[in-house]
């Protein structure tokens, strides 16, 4: 265990003279699957994006800390693994080709047995060395999956985690989430109920809205 911790401290998000949500305080903890639901448009999405740093918020603050310790911004993603249906990978490369560049971005090695072992997990090995345009878009959302956990990060944070998923998809989706929750901290953003059903506690957007 890590001891990663997330809280948002009174987050505020307006577009406009749109509220997204108000004063959302809540801190998430290593070692649990948390869910953030709402109807559609209610902000789900733009709350993950918060968390990470893609948006800022209007007001309020979002603190990562690792061991106790402030994870600054511009450290931020070696530390979160990222699935989202507007999450975009390189067609033209192969799947491993593909996670080779990514590893040569955040500047760590690409280790081949660890990768390896994430395409047996998602059904992927035999078609590691396939240009991911001739994936189906099952296939890429399981790639995606691989993506965000290359680099081992303590936080995942899954947006329609389930998306494009056949029912064998979504088991080994969910047998991955009950895996990787021992040693990480782990949002998932849904309105599925089989999705919810694996948290342990659920933020509802909806609630944050006056």
């Amino acid at each position: 265990m890590t001891n990663y911790t997330l809280q948002l401290d009174k987050l505020t998000k307006i577009f406009g003279r749109r509220l997204v949500f108000k004063d959302i305080d809540f801190t998430f903890s290593e070692g649990n699957v948390y869910g953030i639901t709402g109807s559609n448009g209610s902000g789900k999405s733009t709350l993950s994006k918060i968390v990470i740093g893609i948006n800022s918020p209007t007001r309020g603050k979002v603190y990562h800390k690792l061991a106790g310790k402030d994870i600054s911004p511009n450290d931020l993603h070696n530390h979160v693994g990222f699935v989202s249906p507007y999450l975009v990978l390189y067609d033209e490369f192969s799947a491993e080709e593909n996670l080779k560049h990514f590893a040569k971005i955040r500047g760590i090695m690409f280790d081949q047995n660890f990768t390896d072992g994430l395409f047996s997990d998602f059904k992927l090995l035999d078609r590691k060395n396939d240009l991911l345009k001739g994936y189906s878009s099952g296939m890429k959302q399981r790639m995606k999956y691989i993506f965000a956990l290359q680099h081992n990060p303590e936080l995942l944070i899954l947006d329609e985690p389930t998306s494009n998923l056949d029912n064998q998809g979504k088991d080994t989706v969910y047998n991955i989430i009950n895996r990787e929750k021992k040693n990480k901290l782990i949002l998932v953003t849904s309105n599925e109920d089989s999705d919810l059903a694996l948290c342990d506690e659920v933020l509802n957007v909806e609630n944050y809205k006056k």
